[in-house]
């Protein structure tokens, strides 16, 4: 999988934030930059709903909107499990969401700027969240507004955000259904103000830097470490593009992974789903920023879905990306990486999971491992691009700094000696953290990814805590967490696959 980033220009044009949801589907605006809170949605779907039969129904009913499921013609046929498609829209009419722009008349029902998949298998212990990249080029089918009874014309080649513009979500339903060859059985469409005030419900959520952050365009503001958002804050973070890595989508997307990953476990292990008065009001704040497929209109369906999802182990529960890559045609769009792609859509099929020994169950062709080859490449230059996966460093040639934030004494030394038992002749200590992580970290400089990997991989770290340094890093900076307070290698119950960008809900990163 691959993306790319964006110059500032490119990006502000295409980059957009969502006006209010449910009620307000048809107005609509081009927002200056994209709110990614449709996410909270998929994690409140996981744990929260739970409990709250019998806690004034009619008033969580009379809260939903709804509209048709589907606006194609075709379904493929039910496996049992179940399809959610979790939706975000770049309008931003309504009370409370004009305060992040002016509402622009006249463009139909506005494009989706969040696409999450939530599949959830039939035995209800595995939980899939797949993100589609709002600028992937694909083809969107003929699909017929249900209000105004316009029909839209098919297309062989556009944004998949852009479907929504034709007849609302169930356009986007089908148009997801014809990529993925799944058949989709509910949509959830929330506004912004579903981060703000579901963070703000549920006390905040912790999300974790490794610098400090202060991007004026969206407003976050984090000291290094880990802090606790919510509100605007909570918003920002989702939402940061400059903060972040190269201010690509790979970047952001990991926020939005962090961020869902720790709800799960916060409200996991606060007992939330025994507090009756909190899952009610998380309960009130979702349904009031919910639109939805007229089935899920009835909450006690929601209620009978989120029951079955209560015990789900987070272990079980994946965020990953469709691996995607440049779109020939415009630098500025993706494509279907389509090898890795359709072996995850198969695994989707088959009902399959991704955690299940760490690869894809149901692909008969897993894509290379991208651990280290057989034969060594030179230690790149200060300005060299990225060594492609699988290529290999002699591990003499490559610089390690390993940071103590563990928590044990002197863990940082034993780390540095355990690489140079194996080569790494350049380890050498770096700071001792003055506040613990939960987390360890693998950052890597320009031109050295092949070498974090090997890193990786002889230290068990998993992909999900390997990512691209600031420009200031030199070779590797390895920061040890808690995870991995002793022992030569990480213990790690369940990952994700390397071929595929994510994490499971039980594991902790930080943002770089």
């Amino acid at each position: 999988m691959s993306t790319h980033p964006r110059d500032d220009a490119a990006a502000d044009e295409r980059t957009t934030e969502p006006e209010q949801l449910g009620r307000h589907w048809s107005a609509a605006s081009a927002p200056p930059e994209g709110r990614r809170w449709g996410l909270i949605i998929a994690a409140m779907l996981l744990a929260v709903v739970v409990g709250i039969g019998g806690l004034s129904i009619f008033k969580l009913q009379q809260n939903l909107v709804t509209s048709p499921l589907n606006l194609g013609q075709e379904e493929a046929e039910d496996s049992g499990a179940t399809d959610i498609l979790i939706l975000g829209s770049d309008t931003r009419a309504g009370e409370g969401n004009s305060r992040y722009g002016e509402v622009e008349e006249g463009n139909g029902g506005g494009k989706t700027d969040v696409m999450m998949l939530a599949h959830i298998s039939e035995d209800r212990e595995d939980v899939t969240v797949v993100s589609f990249p709002r600028d992937l080029m694909v083809e969107i089918p003929e699909c017929t507004d249900p209000e105004s009874g316009k029909t839209y014309p098919a297309q062989d080649s556009a944004m998949l955000n852009s479907a929504g513009e034709n007849g609302g979500p169930g356009c986007t339903v089908a148009a997801i259904n014809e990529l993925t060859g799944l058949s989709i059985d509910h949509f959830m469409l929330a506004d912004f103000d579903a981060v703000t005030e579901l963070s703000r419900s549920v006390g905040g959520v912790e999300v974790c830097v490794n610098h400090e952050v202060e991007d004026p365009k969206s407003g976050l503001e984090l000291p290094a470490g880990t802090s606790t958002v919510e509100g605007e804050q909570a918003l920002a973070f989702l939402r940061s593009r400059a903060a972040f890595g190269d201010g690509g989508d790979e970047s952001r997307i990991r926020s939005q992974q962090q961020f869902m990953s720790s709800l799960a476990r916060k409200l996991k292990a606060e007992g939330t789903l025994s507090n009756i008065p909190a899952l009610y009001d998380i309960a009130d704040v979702m349904t009031q920023n919910l639109h939805v497929d007229q089935e899920l209109g009835n909450v006690t369906r929601i209620v009978g879905l989120a029951g079955e999802l209560a015990d789900v182990d987070l272990s079980r529960v994946v965020f990953v990306s469709v691996p995607s890559e440049v779109y020939p045609e415009d630098p500025n769009r993706l494509q279907l990486d389509e090898k890795p792609a359709e072996e995850l859509f198969e695994v989707l099929r088959q009902d399959g999971s991704l955690t299940e020994d760490g690869q894809p169950e149901a692909s008969s062709s897993p894509s290379a491992s991208s651990g280290a080859s057989a034969t060594a490449t030179a230690a790149p230059t200060g300005n060299a691009t990225a060594e492609p996966t699988g290529a290999a460093f002699s591990p003499d040639t490559v610089p390690v700094t390993v940071n103590n934030a563990s928590g044990a004494e002197d863990r940082d030394q034993e780390l540095v000696d355990r690489l140079g038992e194996v080569g790494y002749d350049l380890a050498e200590l770096g700071e001792q953290s003055e506040e613990d992580l939960p987390g360890t970290q693998l950052h890597y400089a320009m031109g050295w990814q092949g070498a974090a990997e090997q890193v990786a991989d002889e230290l068990g770290i998993p992909e999900s805590q390997i990512a691209p340094g600031d420009d200031l890093l030199s070779g590797l900076s390895l920061t040890v967490g808690e995870d991995f307070a002793q022992g030569e290698t990480m213990d790690v119950d369940a990952e994700v696959p390397d071929e595929y960008s994510g994490q499971t809900a039980e594991q902790f990163t930080c943002q770089q």
